[in-house]
Order: structure tokens, then C-alpha cells, then sequence
């Protein structure tokens, strides 16, 4: 293929990055027009801070983080890592099983790259977080889409998991809490995907970077922990929790039994080793961001800022008529469902793009997480109330004249 012919293997995997909508915010915000941007989970421009004590850490590591790390990453920060595993009860993780990571998109893209030959499937959930099946498609992969279940807390369906499970299947990405539906599993729930995985040798990846953003006195519990006889490759970082997005601050770790999977691991070592190392700066605060976990655990109870945007537009939400929505119980998004026959909806990038256009209010339509049908779209909850309940309100008014194919 010549070098400046359109490529066509990602032309099938949606993701928000770009594409018509936000061609068209770009073009607007061009020409003057304020958006108000409920479409990304960055909680810089809505006023949140990183921890006092995480900016301090910064400061004061700086001159000495200059230099190239090891290619896994600084000791002290993968210390502080294993710490945190330990105390999620993650097992047969050591020094050796750390990777940190520019964020954890770099790493869940070498992830992929490390595991699939071209025609091996991966168990991916519908909704996802689009960048799983865009790496897998990179690496010569293929996504097969499990469906969660917006009827059972948008639990993943295991008998839809077990019925797409082939030959060719290498692994199951669980992504918990879950980005877009704000789902949180429970330990039933994972238990049975942890079988699934046991009985047919997969290896298990588990996205928990929402793990410290869990509200309703609820916890998280860490797929590893349920799998010590499995392969799990854990993720996570400081990206969300910390409010650190800017920062591009992960890490990967290896989990369970691995002795089936040495050539596997040889091939993610190659590939850490390739990219020297992640920003070393912000590796440097990870030790401090793992022992000050006080201020992220202050904004989901009950007169928490994010406890109380969550609540703001899921009720706002519950009053607009031709709409519904499953209260998630951790993260920041919700994705609402729309009556598509109220509305003669049938392109939910369309709804979503006209919304734009009329509103100013950029939301990610349902097919940008690979979900099938037009009927959602995704919000997220990152501004105060006050900006929320004016977008609800700018919905309502929307939908109350809105009709696509009439």
C-alpha cells in the first residue's frame, strides 16, 4: 500500500477521537461557538484538582527525573504499585510483573501487540471502552463483542460470552468499573467470567482504573483476586482517581499463574524495552498518589462533588420524557437510553450531531462504544450542578420538538 492511501483496517472501529461530530465541534469552536464538552472524562476543565500533596511530590522529584528510568519504571513507584496490589489481594504479582505506562492506553496497545497473531479473537464487552478493539484490530486481532445487559445493571451476559467463546479466542477484556455505563460488577458476576476464562485457558485483562471512583458504600473487587490459577493482566493508574489525565501516569501488572505464558511475557518486556520508558516525572508520583487516597474518597459520599453531580443529572435525567437510565455506581459517565420509535431515531451519531448543532452540547453517541443499536448516548457528569442541570434542561427542550426521519 502506498504510503498516502487511505488505510481501511480500522474504518469499522468507531472511536471518538475523531469523525463527523467532532469535525463539527472543531468547526464551531473555529468560528466562536462555546461547547460545553460532556464527551471525554478530563476533570481539568471543569475545575478539579490533583491532590495538594500529589503536586508537592512533583515538585520536589523533578530535578532528580531527568534521566531514563528502567523500562518497567522507577522502583520506588512500582513498590508503591505492588503495595496497592497486596492490598487488593492480587496474586503471585512481584517487582518483575510491573510495567508503568504513558497512561494506561499506551500500555493496553502493547498489551495486544505482546498477544495476537492475525485471526485471534478477544473477548471484548459491548458497550466498551473503544480503544480495546481499536488496539486489538491494530495488532491483527479480532474484537468479538460480548453484550452487557442494561437490564441486569449492565452486568455482562455470560451466556453471550460463553456463546462467542471459539478456537480462536485468546483472552476476555472485563473493563469494571465500567466506561460507558458506570456499571460496577459484582464478585458473582466476575466469578462466573473468571470460570468461563478457566475452563477454555484464556487469559484474563482487567481495566480497573476506575476502582478508586466506586460510590453507594460499595467496593471493587479485583478480578486477579478471584483468579490465582489464571493469567490476569491488570490496569490501572492515576489518570481518573488522582484527576492526574494530563499527566499520562499507568501501569500494568501481571497477575496469577504465568508459567504458561513466559514467551508472552519475553514479547512485552521487547516492547517496554522499545520505548525506553514512560515519562519518568510522572512515575515519580505514584508513591504519594497511592498513600493519599483521602481527597478522591471525600468526592463520592454524600455531599461529594461527584456523588452529588451523579445524582444531579440522573434525577434530572429521570424527568425528561422518552428517556431512561441505569444509576451507575462508579466513575462519571451515564449512558442514557433513548426511545428511538418516540423520536424515529436510527442514527444515533445523527441525534447526537444535530443535539450539537442546536444545543452546543457535545455528548458520544452509543455506537462510539461499539454498542449495535442507535438507541444511547454517553454524559459525562464532570461539571457542577448547575452546569448539568442547564444541559438536561437544554435536552428537554431538544427532544420535546426533536424528530429525525419524518
Amino acid at each position: 500500500m502506498k504510503i498516502y492511501e487511505k488505510s481501511t483496517k480500522l474504518d469499522h472501529v468507531c472511536y471518538d477521537i475523531r469523525g463527523p461530530i467532532m469535525d463539527e465541534a472543531d468547526r464551531m469552536n473555529a468560528a466562536g461557538i462555546e461547547i460545553l464538552k460532556l464527551n471525554i472524562g478530563n476533570p481539568a476543565p471543569f475545575g478539579f484538582r490533583a491532590p495538594e500533596a500529589v503536586i508537592e511530590a512533583m515538585k520536589e522529584q523533578l530535578t532528580n527525573t531527568e534521566g531514563y528510568s528502567d523500562s518497567k519504571g522507577l522502583p520506588a513507584a512500582r513498590e508503591a504499585i505492588l503495595e496497592y496490589c497486596k492490598s487488593k489481594n492480587m496474586p503471585n504479582v512481584t517487582l518483575d510483573d510491573i510495567y508503568t505506562g504513558n497512561g494506561v492506553s499506551e500500555l493496553i496497545t502493547m498489551s495486544m501487540q505482546g498477544l495476537l497473531n492475525p485471526g485471534d479473537e478477544v473477548l471484548i464487552p459491548s458497550p466498551d471502552y473503544p480503544l480495546w478493539t481499536a488496539s486489538v484490530t491494530l495488532a491483527g486481532g479480532t474484537a468479538v463483542h460480548y453484550i452487557c445487559d442494561e437490564e441486569q445493571e449492565w452486568y455482562p451476559d455470560i451466556q453471550d460470552m460463553r456463546s462467542k467463546i471459539t478456537d480462536k479466542t485468546k483472552a476476555i477484556v472485563v473493563i469494571n468499573p465500567n466506561n460507558p455505563t458506570g456499571s460496577l460488577y459484582p464478585k458473582e458476576v466476575l466469578e462466573q467470567i473468571v470460570q468461563l476464562a478457566r475452563e477454555n485457558e484464556l487469559i484474563l485483562f482487567a481495566d480497573e482504573i476506575y476502582d478508586r471512583l466506586v460510590m453507594d458504600g460499595l467496593e471493587h473487587v479485583a478480578l486477579a483476586s478471584l483468579a490465582p490459577d489464571l493469567m490476569t493482566v491488570s490496569f490501572n493508574g492515576l489518570s481518573k482517581s488522582h484527576l492526574l489525565a494530563g499527566y499520562r501516569c499507568g501501569w500494568m501488572c501481571l497477575c496469577g499463574d504465568k508459567t504458561r505464558a513466559q514467551g508472552y511475557i519475553e514479547g512485552i518486556k521487547l516492547l517496554s524495552s522499545m520505548r525506553l520508558c514512560s515519562n519518568v516525572p510522572a512515575q515519580s508520583l505514584i508513591p504519594a498518589a497511592l498513600s493519599c487516597r483521602e481527597e478522591t474518597e471525600k468526592l463520592l459520599v454524600p455531599g461529594g462533588r461527584v456523588y452529588e453531580q451523579r445524582e444531579c443529572i440522573y434525577n434530572a435525567l429521570a424527568e425528561i420524557e422518552g428517556l431512561s437510565v441505569v444509576k451507575p455506581k462508579a466513575a462519571f459517565y451515564m449512558f442514557p437510553k433513548i426511545d428511538v420509535k418516540r423520536f424515529h431515531i436510527t442514527d444515533d451519531e445523527r441525534f447526537v450531531l444535530d443535539f450539537l448543532r442546536d444545543k452546543h452540547i457535545l455528548f458520544t453517541h452509543g455506537g462510539g462504544f461499539h454498542w449495535e443499536q442507535p438507541d444511547h448516548f454517553r454524559i459525562v457528569y464532570l461539571p457542577d450542578c448547575n452546569v448539568l442541570s442547564k444541559a438536561a434542561e437544554s435536552l428537554k427542550d431538544f427532544l420535546s420538538y426533536y424528530q429525525q426521519n419524518v
